[in-house]
C-alpha cells in the first residue's frame, strides 16, 4: 500500500493574540482556541490531493502531545485523512524528540512520502523535517511551493531569493510545505460526523522507545516592545537629522 504520513502539531490559533503569563514563564494557553498548525494543514491538504489523483492509497496523520491533541486529529480526519496516530506526550516536545518519534512511526507505517509543515507557528524552529530526513537517511525537499510525483521520484519547486528552485528526489523522502503550495479545504459538518468513526490510535513515547529529553531550557518570555509612534518630516535634511539623533546614521 502506498501510504503518506503527515505530521501535525496543536498550536494556539493564528487568529488569537498571544499573551505572556504574568510570571514570564510562558504564554497563556488556558481558555485559548487551539488549532492545527497552519503549515501542517497545508501538508495534509497536499497529501489528500495526491491521494485523490490516485498516487497514494492512504493518508495517515500523526501528532505528538497531550490528550487534547485528539481534537486536532479529528479535524484532520474530517478533512479526509484515513487514520490518525496520537503519541501521548506532556510537556515540551523538542524538534529532535519529535523527529525521533516520527522516525519510529515511519518504521511502523512504511510510508513512501512524509509531509510536514515547514515550521510550527508557536516556536518557529523549522527543524523537525530536516532532522527526520537525517535520521531516516532519506532525501529531503524543504519549503515546497509545488510537489509533483513521477513514479519513484518527486519533483519539488521551492522559492529562493533568486527565484524558483526545482529539486528532484528519490522516494521515500521528506517534504516540508510552504504557504503557497495550496489552500486547505473547508471542513463540512457531515465530514466532522464521519470523522468520529475513523480510527484514532493512541501510543506513548515509551512504547516507541523514545526518551523525552529536554535539551533547551526556556528561561523567560517577553512580549515584543510596543511600536513607537512615527514622525513626519518636511524634507530630506530633517530626515537625516532625525536619523542622526536616533543614532541610526
Amino acid at each position: 500500500m502506498r501510504r503518506i504520513l503527515v505530521g501535525v502539531k496543536r498550536v494556539v490559533d493564528y487568529n488569537v493574540r498571544i499573551r505572556v503569563k504574568p510570571d514570564a514563564s510562558g504564554v497563556i494557553t488556558e481558555g485559548v482556541k487551539m488549532s492545527v498548525n497552519p503549515f501542517d494543514e497545508i501538508a495534509l491538504e497536499e497529501a489528500l490531493r495526491i491521494k485523490e489523483r490516485g498516487a497514494a492509497d492512504e493518508v495517515v496523520v500523526a501528532s505528538i502531545g497531550p490528550a487534547d491533541c485528539q481534537q486536532q486529529l479529528r479535524t484532520c480526519l474530517a478533512m479526509g485523512a484515513d487514520r490518525a496516530l496520537h503519541v501521548q506526550a506532556d510537556g515540551t516536545v523538542e524538534p529532535l524528540v519529535a523527529a525521533r518519534t516520527l522516525l519510529e512511526l515511519v518504521k511502523r507505517e512504511q510510508p513512501f512520502l512524509v509531509i510536514l509543515g515547514k515550521q510550527a507557528i508557536d516556536d518557529d524552529n523549522s527543524q523537525t523535517g530536516q532532522m527526520l530526513a537525517a535520521l531516516w537517511q532519506r532525501p529531503q525537499a524543504t519549503f515546497a511551493s509545488k510537489v509533483e510525483l513521477d513514479g519513484e521520484k518527486a519533483r519539488v519547486t521551492r522559492e529562493v531569493d533568486a527565484g524558483l528552485e526545482t529539486l528532484e528526489v528519490d522516494l521515500p523522502a521528506v517534504v516540508t510545505t510552504d504557504l503557497r503550495l495550496n489552500e486547505p479545504r473547508y471542513v463540512k459538518l457531515p465530514d466532522i460526523m464521519k470523522a468520529k468513526k475513523k480510527p484514532l490510535e493512541t501510543l506513548t513515547l515509551a512504547s516507541l522507545g523514545v526518551e523525552q529529553r529536554q535539551r533547551l531550557v526556556l528561561s523567560r518570555f517577553e512580549p515584543p516592545a510596543q511600536r513607537q509612534k512615527g514622525i513626519r518630516v518636511q524634507d530630506a535634511a530633517e530626515l537625516v537629522a532625525a536619523l542622526k539623533s536616533k543614532g541610526l546614521l
